[in-house]
């Protein structure tokens, strides 16, 4: 990270700018930079970037527990935009030491914090070990009890980069989920079909399913844990600020 780099300063200075704006900022200011990319917030990211930079780093944590759509959708989007998209999969090791002594399922019995640990939070820390600064479609209002206070551009205390000190934007932070459709439909933008049958926020296939009318997006990731922390551990800083 560069010493002049201020992440508290420039998160007042770009509070109030346009998600544009904000990525302006994060190319202009570092070259290895990766764009994490899952969902609808990320490919509008994805559109938005594509715009202002030609050496855009995508990558997407391939869990393999996700939806057959969804990995229809990760295909749909290389196509659209042109891109790569590196899939970042577990240490198989890890995984089948897991599934040995516990199945398949182990997440209902004893909550998700240990497979999510070994099929997300391991790669995405190899991976993040090797750039400067990371993009995330995280929005506030995606989860009040944890991503309230997310700032638009911050240090990541949680993720070491490749000089040290990691840098997260949070780009659409302060957008609304009507205003990330508005764009995807202003700009005919690929979406993962799931959406269409009632799945909000969509993550593995065992842990997500739709959501009932005026139901909270998060509220269908993990429903049968306690849904004030409705994180996965990627973005385990919300937690501390909240």
């Amino acid at each position: 990270m560069s010493a002049e780099f201020n992440t508290d300063q420039l998160n007042q200075e770009y509070q109030d700018q346009t998600p544009q704006q904000i990525l302006e900022l994060a190319f202009a200011r570092f070259d290895n930079i990766a764009l994490s990319f899952s969902g609808a917030e990320d490919v509008a990211l994805i559109e938005m970037a594509s715009k202002l930079t030609d050496h855009l780093q995508v990558f997407c944590l391939d869990t393999g527990r996700l939806h057959p759509q969804t990995y229809r959708f990760i295909e749909k989007v290389r196509k659209h935009y042109q891109i790569e998209i590196e899939l970042i999969s577990p240490e198989a090791a890890s995984v089948e030491a897991l599934v040995k002594k516990k199945g398949l399922f182990s997440f209902y019995e004893d909550g998700h914090n240990e497979c999510c640990s070994i099929r997300k939070i391991a790669p995405l820390r190899k991976k993040l070990s090797d750039v400067d600064a990371w993009i995330t479609g995280q929005r506030k209002d995606q989860s009040p009890g944890t991503r309230s206070q997310i700032a638009v551009i911050e240090t990541d205390t949680t993720f070491s980069g490749a000089n040290g000190g990691l840098v997260k934007f949070n780009p659409l932070a302060n957008w609304s989920s009507k205003e990330v459709w508005d764009y995807l439909w202003m700009f005919d933008i690929p979406y993962n079909e799931l959406h269409d049958q009632g799945f909000a926020s969509i993550g593995c296939e065992p842990c997500t399913r739709a959501v009932r009318p005026n139901q909270h997006e998060r509220e269908g990731r993990w429903w049968w844990e306690e849904a004030t922390a409705k994180e996965c551990g990627l973005h385990v800083g919300n937690i501390q600020k909240s």
